[in-house]
């Protein structure tokens, strides 16, 4: 056992680390790049200075434990920032807007248009085309304040 550590060289750790490369082509996903990657870079290095095969093996192993937090970093998904924060919490992109008054508040209730959308709005009694601002959100109800 200790003959096969021995002769571990420069080329069977290049070859080992093609063969991991090529296996994470075969079945993407499963993590062998970043350990191939290990064992080109123990292959090269054992190419440039003459290092014993314990020395080769903690390389390796220090390679491919310094790969897992790159690996972490590059695979985490980046935000997409081409789409709108409020996408499915339209009523929220709402908040702090003002508004005119299409039907008066009388009793607490009244409409908003927006677009060709009628909200339900609520607050104290206004009469209509005032402007008013939406202070609150609660399902498809708004809550406004005079402006």
């Amino acid at each position: 056992m200790t003959d096969m550590f021995v002769s571990l060289g420069s080329w069977n750790w290049l070859i080992f680390g093609f063969i991991l490369m090529a296996l994470e082509v075969m079945a993407p996903g499963i993590f062998l790049f970043w350990l191939g990657l290990a064992a080109l870079l123990v292959g090269l290095i054992s190419f440039t200075v003459a290092v014993s095969w314990q020395i080769q093996l903690v390389m390796f192993a220090i390679f491919a434990a310094a790969a897992v937090p790159v690996w972490r970093r590059l695979a985490r998904p980046k935000p997409d920032t081409s789409v709108s924060p409020f996408l499915n919490k339209r009523t929220e992109a709402l908040l702090g807007r003002e508004f005119t008054l299409e039907k008066p508040i009388i009793d607490g209730s009244g409409t908003v248009r927006l677009g060709d959308t009628v909200w339900r709005v609520a607050g104290p009694d206004t009469p209509a085309g005032t402007r008013v601002k939406v202070v609150q959100v609660d399902g498809a109800n708004l809550t406004v304040a005079a402006a």
